[in-house]
């Protein structure tokens, strides 16, 4: 199971949200280039990257700091954040990044996902948000009546790959991960289901491992690993990857 640092960008800093409200954001390094660097150096095999700025404003916004992670570190890099154009998309592999991660596409464009599954095929990564079961896009901001579980069955029949699925409620509480939710939609699609939200401990990475052959395949950690709650060195010996 692969275990994936995050590092969220927001005016330049690398910072942490609850339930991803800006107004309850935590700045924990003025330096996101730093950050990439040392978690490649501690063993990280993929780090998750976010343009708060852009899912708030609903276009990159911090590319600049974003091709310096690039430059700085060699393992793939998975992107999100205001990634809602097919031309934002093809920037974004043109300057280098391995793995992109599109979320209101999926509700309000889909059509845009399938012409990106065409061109790149399993390098794209829809992120399937979820309050109380229904799928969140926006930034979180709006919570659509979209169940999670139906729009996970359409993107693996679109030609997805993986899912990055979050509980916002859970997002940066340090209250562990919702499991169940997560095995539900990765049972429902057949799917590979990278759980993010609420990650705060060993034992829920290795409750989280317990389910990898139903399809839970990666965790994206964020504040526990800023806070020293869990180090990554030993996730990754949980996980294995």
């Amino acid at each position: 199971m692969l275990i994936i640092p995050a590092i969220d960008i927001r005016a330049g800093n690398c910072v942490m949200l609850k339930q991803g409200k800006i107004d309850a954001e935590t700045v924990y390094s003025k330096d996101p280039v730093f950050m990439a660097k040392l978690w490649q150096a501690k063993g990280a095999s993929r780090l998750h990257v976010v343009d708060l700025d852009g899912a708030f404003g609903g276009s990159p916004q911090n590319l600049e700091i974003i091709k310096r992670i690039r430059a700085g570190i060699s393992i793939p890099i998975q992107l999100g954040g205001g990634v809602r154009s097919l031309n934002t998309i093809d920037t974004l592999f043109d300057i280098g990044i391995d793995r992109i991660i599109v979320g209101t596409l999926a509700i309000y464009n889909p059509d845009i996902i399938r012409q990106a599954i065409e061109k790149h095929g399993r390098k794209l990564i829809v992120a399937v948000d979820v309050v109380d079961n229904k799928v969140a896009i926006g930034g979180w901001k709006e919570t659509t009546s979209v169940e999670a579980t139906d729009l996970a069955v359409k993107l693996k029949d679109m030609g997805i790959e993986e899912i990055l699925s979050t509980d916002v409620k859970k997002d940066g509480m340090m209250e562990g991960p919702n499991i169940e939710g997560l095995r539900l939609i990765a049972k429902a699609a057949r799917i590979g289901v990278i759980a993010s939200g609420g990650i705060s401990s060993l034992d829920d990475i290795r409750k989280l491992k317990e389910y990898e052959k139903e399809g839970i395949m990666g965790a994206v950690i964020g504040k526990a690993l800023y806070t020293d709650a869990i180090k990554l060195e030993e996730a990754i010996k949980i996980g294995g990857k």
